[in-house]
C-alpha cells in the first residue's frame, strides 16, 4: 500500500470545490498529475521554512506579490519577468532600509483557482456554472466553457512547470542582479511623477553599489536570489495528486509550491482543507478574516 494512499481523511467536507460533472474524467486527470515530477522540491520548502522563522523572529523581510488569480493565458515569458522584476524592486529597497534579507516569494506558478460565493452565475436569465479560475472552467460565459472541464488540472500543472522554469532562470542567470535591479529603480525614480520621493532613495544605494565595487566587492549573491513559489490549496485534487513522500525525511510534502495556504473560506477546523495542511511538510498559511473568534 502507497504511504499516501491513508494520509488524508477521505470522509472530512472539502468546501468550494467543483461540481466535476464526469468523475472517470477526474480520476484520470489526478491518475495523470500522479505520475508527474515534483513542481518544488522538499529542500527548498525547508529552507523556506526556516527563512520564514527568521521573517517571525524580526531577522528578516517577508515580500509575497502576484495576481489574485492567475490564467494560463497570461502566462507568458514577458508577464513572468514583469511580476519577478517589480519584486526584485521592491525587494532591493526593502533590504537597502531595513538592513535585513528580503524572502521573496511569488503568489505564482499554481494560484489557478478562485473560491466563490455561489456556484452559479445568471446573465439575462440564463444561468451557468461561475467561474472558478482557468484550474477548472473558462470565464467565456457559454455552457461549454463553464462547464467544469478536470483536464484544466493537468494543464494547470503544465503552466506552472514553464512559470517556474522562466522564474529559475530570471533568478539564478544574471537578471536579479542587484546592479540590475539598482537601473531599474533608478529609471522608475526618474519618472516625474515618483521623483521627489524616490530619487534619493535610488541615489543611496547607487552609492552604496559604487562604494562595493570600488573596494573590489562582487560577491556571487549579487547575481542570484532565492525565489519561492506560492499559492492557495484550494483544489485538492490537485494538492493531494502532487504530495509526495521525501525520501530524505520521509514526510510528506505538496510539491506543487514551496508555500501553501487554506483560505478563510475553507479553513474550517473539521474541513478536509484543514486536515490537508497540517498532514504535509512545507510552511503554510491559514487566511483569518473579521469573522475569527479566539477560540479558532
Amino acid at each position: 500500500m502507497n504511504q499516501l494512499d491513508n494520509l488524508f481523511d477521505s470522509s472530512l467536507i472539502a468546501e468550494q470545490q467543483p461540481n466535476w460533472p464526469d468523475q472517470k474524467s477526474l480520476n484520470d486527470a489526478v491518475k495523470t498529475l500522479k505520475t508527474f515530477p515534483p513542481l518544488v522540491f522538499a529542500g527548498e520548502c525547508d529552507n523556506l521554512k526556516a527563512k520564514i522563522a527568521e521573517a517571525a523572529e524580526g531577522k528578516a523581510f517577508w515580500l509575497q506579490g502576484g495576481d489574485c488569480a492567475e490564467t494560463f493565458a497570461a502566462a507568458t515569458a514577458d508577464s513572468i519577468r514583469n511580476r519577478i522584476k517589480t519584486i526584485l524592486q521592491m525587494a532591493a529597497v526593502l533590504q537597502y532600509f531595513s538592513s535585513l534579507p528580503v524572502v521573496k516569494v511569488g503568489r505564482m506558478a499554481g494560484q489557478f483557482a478562485k473560491p466563490r460565493s455561489n456556484d452559479f452565475e445568471v446573465r439575462n436569465g440564463v444561468k451557468l456554472p461561475a467561474y472558478r479560475g482557468d484550474a477548472v472552467n473558462d470565464l467565456e460565459f457559454t455552457e461549454l466553457a463553464r462547464t467544469p472541464n478536470p483536464a484544466r488540472l493537468v494543464q494547470v500543472y503544465h503552466t506552472s512547470a514553464a512559470t517556474l522554469n522562466l522564474a529559475r532562470a530570471f533568478t539564478q542567470g544574471g537578471f536579479a542582479d542587484l546592479r540590475r535591479v539598482h537601473e531599474w529603480n533608478k529609471g522608475f525614480a526618474s519618472d516625474a511623477r515618483f521623483s521627489e520621493r524616490y530619487e534619493k532613495m535610488a541615489d543611496e544605494i547607487g552609492r552604496a553599489i559604487q562604494f562595493m565595487a570600488s573596494a573590489g566587492v562582487n560577491p556571487e549573491s549579487f547575481k542570484t536570489v532565492d525565489f519561492y513559489s506560492s499559492h492557495e490549496a484550494l483544489i485538492l485534487e490537485y494538492e493531494k495528486a502532487l504530495t509526495r513522500i521525501d525520501s530524505r525525511t520521509d514526510k510528506p510534502y505538496d510539491v506543487s509550491g514551496h508555500f501553501v495556504w487554506v483560505g478563510e473560506r475553507t479553513r474550517q477546523l473539521n474541513g478536509a482543507h484543514i486536515d490537508f495542511a497540517k498532514k504535509i511538510s512545507n510552511p503554510i498559511g491559514v487566511k483569518l478574516g473579521p469573522k475569527t473568534t479566539d477560540a479558532e
